[in-house]
């Protein structure tokens, strides 16, 4: 049986409470793949080739965006490298989906769908496992849920949640509304702003450019590049010495900040029907900082920036112990 998903995430505020590991699920025998009502797997397949468009421009159609971007992907394919180079303040990395973007919820609809139809799970359970391990590319989601599903499965599933991402959920998504006002300010306030993101690195491009937000940003990294941890990696060899901060919304975007060095983990904390992520979950899980909104973000790294590099704003003191006294 498929293997409960590690639920740590967040926590579900109703709806049932077992897991994908509670289901039996029979692997179709060809796999039947999700699609459009009345399409077979051919006219699926062709939708996955088409190209889509946004508000007129055209959106780059691809196979899976960051397969097995966490199962040793191989990286760095085609780009030239980039000379590191100093910054004047620091530098602050944003995650996309659900930390600049507001569209957690119909990404975690898309993949409640798809998971409900290839692994017959719940749409309601369903969504609350993926918002559980969201951070994690869906592959590895997958890969986790349901670990002893064909990985043939696995990878069709992906394929199509990345399909049906791009026409269903980036089509409509917006920025949340203090993103605009909040990278001008940090950008006047001599901030480099970079993106690190599990989408395809074109496909950020496009959206970021599309909402105006594009110019705000020095640099784009996504699932072409690595993971979050080899972005962060990156970014730490581009910007040498730089204070550096992670703005994410998942425990998993707080592990990978903490899992480089002189990294500061930063939290959006949120709040969906049947979900919540509070910011003392995160908070929990390394977050400096966390709020349901990042309009005081620029007051918080501040406070990050009164701290010698390499000092965890987090972290505790331990109070010093007295000196043992010697008996008489």
């Amino acid at each position: 049986m498929p293997s409960r998903p590690r639920t740590a995430g967040g926590r579900s505020t109703g709806g049932p409470s077992h897991a994908p590991g509670d289901l039996k699920w029979t692997a179709p025998s060809p796999p039947k793949m999700p699609g459009p009502k009345g399409a077979g797997p051919a006219s699926h397949d062709r939708r996955e080739r088409e190209p889509a468009s946004i508000d007129g421009l055209e959106l780059p159609m691809v196979a899976a965006p960051s397969p097995f971007a966490e199962l040793a992907r191989p990286t760095g394919g085609g780009r030239s490298e980039v000379a590191p180079r100093t910054v004047e303040r620091g530098v602050v990395v944003f995650d996309l989906d659900g930390t600049i973007l507001d569209d957690l919820g119909s990404i975690s609809a898309v993949a409640a769908d798809v998971m409900e139809k290839a692994f017959g799970t719940p749409a309601a359970e369903a969504r609350v496992h993926y918002l559980a391990t969201t951070g994690m590319p869906f592959e590895a989601q997958l890969a986790q849920l349901y670990p002893e599903a064909p990985a043939a499965l696995r990878q069709a599933t992906a394929r199509t949640f990345h399909g049906r991402k791009v026409t269903e959920a980036y089509a409509l998504a917006k920025p949340f509304p203090e993103i605009p006002k909040l990278l001008k300010r940090l950008s006047v306030e001599r901030w480099t702003l970079a993106v690190s993101t599990g989408a395809e690195t074109e496909m950020a491009d496009l959206i970021l450019e599309r909402e105006g937000l594009r110019f705000w940003f020095e640099e784009v990294l996504g699932s072409g590049e690595g993971t979050k941890r080899e972005h962060l990696r990156e970014y730490r060899r581009r910007f040498p010495g730089a204070r550096m901060v992670l703005v994410g919304d998942s425990r998993f975007d707080m592990e990978a900040a903490q899992s480089v060095e002189n990294v500061v983990p930063v939290g959006r904390a949120s709040s969906l029907p049947g979900w919540t992520l509070t910011p003392s979950d995160l908070s929990k899980w390394g977050a400096a900082w966390a709020d349901y909104t990042l309009s005081k973000l620029p007051e918080a790294l501040e406070a990050f920036e009164r701290r010698p590099v390499g000092t965890s704003p987090g972290a505790r003191r331990r109070p010093a112990r007295a000196p043992k006294r010697r008996p008489r």
